[in-house]
């Protein structure tokens, strides 16, 4: 691997800031002193990447994105050190009066040039990893569609005083079109063949995910607690990547966005919600977990028992499952790291 050159004082000789567009990105690289020694663009493209960033390896800042994980790989093949920045930690950058591609690179730059802790560093996934989780996105896309097309027919057959079936299944447009008049049944009949035809969809991806969850031995740990299925399991190991990537299983709550917000200040230390950075899809997932832990059908357990505890001084049951949630990605991260499985009652040491 080559080195990074860096002058006496620790500084790199040369450090880059990049700001992602849609189709072009713009540069610009400081020296030592954190003066602008070139600025520029480039297109977001394999080749327009080597054609400007080929030579020399230098360290190289750019905000998380859309685009940011390809990118950032191509960058790395190439020799540099690159940091990726968490968008929500750069109010300097996303939050300034004087905003433009331009700006916004420089400061990049800036800020890399002096301590990449600043820039709260995120760490991208593998391109198999995005592959695998690309199967999770899509199927949720799907889901979203068919719960829009289903309360639209609902809500135009409504308005000719009729229900279409409560149970959502691949053959619920069938069932619906045999009780819908004539001129009804010409009008939705389109709609509901694309309700069925997507249902019939995430059948299939469901098989996907249990493929992917074949893949990653880890599944059978994670989903020994009881509410978690193989769909959130194989969600959290894609999103977090690896285990090693928190010290302690409590920093996976935070990463995930269910811890509480912080704005202390003096005395000041009000009582805030919870942060909602990271993955909000996981997060869902885990508060869904939670509600079946806290059901009616969740089995005895002491992490049962904690959460319903919290029913205590007027919780509300929004509040009670996110504390849950949060335990819970807590406990997924312990047994991935330990190997463990999961235990009902826990035997205090």
């Amino acid at each position: 691997m080559r080195k990074h050159i860096k002058s006496a004082d620790g500084y790199p000789m040369e450090t880059i800031g990049i700001d992602l567009g849609d189709k072009m990105s713009r540069y610009c690289i400081v020296n030592r002193d954190g003066e602008v020694v070139e600025e520029g663009s480039f297109r977001n493209q394999v080749s327009s990447i080597e054609t400007h960033f080929s030579g020399e390896p230098r360290r190289i800042a750019l905000e998380a994105g859309a685009q940011s994980a390809w990118i950032s790989r191509e960058l790395k093949r190439l020799g540099h050190e690159v940091i990726v920045g968490n968008t929500r930690e750069l109010k300097w950058i996303t939050a300034s009066d004087n905003k433009t591609d331009s700006v916004d690179a420089r400061k990049l730059a800036l800020l890399a040039r002096a301590d990449v802790q600043l820039l709260a560093p995120v760490e991208h996934r593998t391109a198999e990893q995005q592959a695998e989780l690309a199967v999770i996105r899509s199927r949720d896309a799907i889901m979203r569609a068919r719960t829009l097309l289903i309360n639209s027919a609902r809500g135009i057959a409504k308005g000719f005083g009729l229900r279409l079936p409560k149970s959502i299944t691949t053959t619920f447009g069938q069932r619906a079109v045999a009780d819908l008049p004539d001129g009804l049944r010409t009008a939705l009949s389109g709609l509901l063949e694309q309700i069925d035809a997507l249902s019939r969809q995430i059948g299939a991806s469901d098989q996907q995910v249990g493929e992917l969850a074949q893949r990653h031995p880890e599944v059978e740990r994670l989903t020994s607690i009881p509410g978690v299925g193989k769909l959130t399991a194989v969600t959290f190991i894609l999103t977090l990547g690896r285990p090693e990537r928190f010290a302690h299983s409590r920093d996976v709550a935070g990463f995930l966005g269910l811890r509480p917000k912080q704005r202390q200040s003096g005395a000041r230390d009000p009582e805030l919600g919870i942060s909602k950075s990271g993955d909000p899809y996981l997060r869902k997932l885990f508060v869904q977990c939670a509600h079946h832990v806290l059901g009616h059908w969740g089995p005895d357990s002491a992490l049962r028992r904690w959460g319903l505890a919290k029913t205590e001084g007027g919780k509300k049951a929004t509040l009670r499952a996110i504390a849950v949630a949060r335990k819970l990605s807590v406990l997924l991260h312990h047994l991935w790291v330990t190997g463990e499985f999961f235990k009902p009652f826990p035997k205090m040491v």
